[in-house]
């Protein structure tokens, strides 16, 4: 039974494991992406989302909660200089998981953990293209304005009636 237990545990102890998952962090800060196994990269992505989180808003006390996770200096000025402006629009789900396969000496599985925004490859931020226009629209956009047209005249019509009554 897996009664309360909520993270994995990577067989390590609870030191071991934090210093892991910092050092981590800070290299997916640093490069942007990296390989590990497919836990470790589970494992990482809920260490580190809630720190990008927390990053988006640049002050004094979420600079401190950060860097006692991370425990680097250079990383924490990245995340809140480069990555936090880059995901500051994003609602969440930071990073991506990308299972690689199965590694040759020991056969674990393998992933790339990799942040969303510096991908691109993936990013659907490609520029538009020019919408043709199609002689079908014309016909819409010219029925359009013909009825604009007439409902004017049907106003001055009435108009001219009330004038000629007042006379």
């Amino acid at each position: 039974m897996r009664h309360g237990k909520k993270i994995n545990h990577l067989g390590r102890k609870t030191a071991h494991r934090k210093s892991m998952l910092a050092n981590m962090a800070c290299s997916l800060i640093e490069h942007k992406r990296i390989n590990t196994t497919v836990a470790k990269a589970k494992a990482l992505k809920v260490f580190v989302e809630p720190l990008v989180t927390k990053s988006k808003e640049d002050t004094t006390h979420n600079r401190r909660l950060v860097f006692s996770k991370l425990r680097q200096k250079e990383a924490v000025a990245e995340l809140f200089r480069e990555v936090a402006p880059k995901v500051g629009d994003r609602p969440g789900g930071y990073t991506r998981v990308i299972k690689l396969g199965n590694r040759l000496g020991d056969n674990a599985d393998m992933a790339l953990i990799e942040l969303v925004d510096y991908n691109e490859t993936y990013n659907l931020d490609k520029p538009e293209k020019k919408k043709s226009t199609r002689r079908a629209g014309r016909k819409k956009s010219s029925e359009a304005t013909a009825p604009k047209a007439e409902g004017k005249t049907e106003e001055k019509s009435s108009e001219n009636k009330e004038d000629k009554k007042e006379e």
